[in-house]
């Protein structure tokens, strides 16, 4: 893919698929209590670059995510679009995160392209995940991530914090 134009204004939705993340922040017993054990936090920090390697955008975000349950994201530009689905599956063998990529580029005189990809990550507490949208070799766009248990005790801002460059 050539390098793409990335000017516009970006915008980054995070949604919980699992209706059973909200529940959550309730307090209670029994489901809720379940879910709270198994719960873990997703922590995304975005980055846009330009050709020179300079943050124009950048954004993050924390989400409680269910194991088994996607996180999604999603990016949208002047001529892109990105979606994300980022689930974590814990196992005794190991933990891993699935990533679903789905790339919509509108290219000039070529059209609209779509891209997909799907990959299995294995993953640690804590350490540090880059994922790469449009792929390693145009590293314009930059997805950070980290996954970590859930702790009652833990601050879990889940509303958007931007910082625009």
């Amino acid at each position: 893919m050539t390098r793409l134009s990335l000017f516009g204004v970006f915008c980054i939705f995070m949604t919980g698929i699992s209706a059973g993340a909200q529940d959550l922040q309730i307090s209670g017993t029994g489901m809720a209590t379940e879910l709270r054990r198994r719960a873990l936090v997703l922590e995304v920090n975005t980055r846009v670059l330009d050709d020179e390697k300079v943050v124009i955008w950048s954004e993050t975000l924390q989400r409680i995510a269910i194991p088994g349950s996607p996180v999604g994201i999603r990016l949208a530009g002047s001529n892109i679009a990105i979606f994300i689905q980022f689930t974590p599956f814990m196992h005794r063998q190991g933990n891993v995160l699935v990533a679903h990529g789905q790339v919509w580029v509108n290219e000039p005189g070529k059209g609209v392209n779509y891209y997909t990809s799907i990959q299995t990550i294995p993953i640690d507490f804590n350490e540090p995940i880059y994922y790469f949208p449009l792929g390693a070799i145009n590293s314009s766009i930059e997805i950070l991530l980290s996954v970590s248990q859930y702790s009652e005790t833990a601050a879990i801002n889940n509303s958007n914090t931007r910082n625009d460059n």
